[in-house]
C-alpha cells in the first residue's frame, strides 16, 4: 500500500508519516529527505538549494519527478511532502491532507526554529503563497483543492497520538475489495 500525507508547513505532515511508517512497518519517504539528497549532489547545503530554487524551478520540478518515480515504484511506503498526494496521482492507495489554523501552525514552527512567533507567522503566510502559487505555474494545481484526499485533519484538535490513532484506523478499515474508487488526479502538467 502507498499512503500520502501532505499539507502546508507546520501541520504534522512528518511527525504522522514517521508514527504511521513505524506502526505499520512501511518505509517512510520524505519529501525534505529528497531535497536535503538534492542538496548534497549539488554540492549546496539545503538553505542555498532552497534560495537557488527560487530562482531555478528545475530544482523543484527534480524533487517532484523523483516523488512521483517513487510512488511508481515502490510499495508499502509513506510518502511525505506537500505535493505528495498530487506526484503520487493515481499511484496512492490512501491520501491524506493535514491541516490546522495558521496560527498553530506559525507557533510549531516558531518552537520549532526558535524564532518569534511573529516572524514564523509572516513567513508561514508568504511561503504557503508563493508555494501556491509556484504550484500553479508548474502544474496547473489548485492548491487549496482538497477533494484528492481521502481524509482531511485538522491537527490542531488531536495530539500526535490522537491524529495516528485516525490515520491508522483509516489504513486499518481500508479494503481494496470494496474500493468503489477514489477521486482521480486530473488536468495536472507532469512536466519535470
Amino acid at each position: 500500500m502507498l499512503i500520502t500525507v501532505s499539507g502546508p508547513a507546520g501541520s504534522g505532515k512528518s511527525t504522522l508519516a514517521v508514527n504511521l511508517a513505524d506502526a505499520l512497518d512501511y518505509t517512510h519517504v520524505s519529501g525534505g529527505d529528497i531535497f536535503r539528497s538534492l542538496a548534497e549532489e549539488r554540492g549546496m547545503t539545503p538553505l542555498e538549494l532552497n534560495r537557488a530554487a527560487e530562482e531555478d524551478d528545475q530544482i523543484d520540478r527534480d524533487l517532484d519527478r523523483r516523488l512521483r518515480d517513487i510512488a511508481a515504484e515502490r510499495d508499502d511506503i509513506v510518502l511525505e511532502s506537500r505535493l505528495a498526494g498530487w506526484m503520487a496521482g493515481e499511484y496512492a492507495d490512501l491520501k491524506f491532507w493535514l491541516t490546522a489554523p495558521l496560527d498553530a501552525r506559525a507557533n510549531r514552527i516558531a518552537e520549532r526554529e526558535g524564532k518569534p512567533f511573529e516572524q514564523a507567522r509572516a513567513e508561514t503566510e508568504e511561503r504557503s503563497e508563493s508555494e501556491a502559487q509556484r504550484y500553479a505555474d508548474y502544474y496547473d494545481i489548485d492548491f487549496s483543492d482538497l477533494s484528492i484526499y481521502d481524509l482531511v485533519i485538522n491537527t490542531a484538535r488531536w495530539d500526535p497520538d490522537g491524529t495516528l490513532r485516525i490515520a491508522r484506523t483509516a489504513v486499518d478499515a481500508y479494503d481494496a475489495a470494496d474500493d468503489e474508487g477514489k477521486t482521480p488526479v486530473e488536468g495536472i502538467r507532469y512536466e519535470f
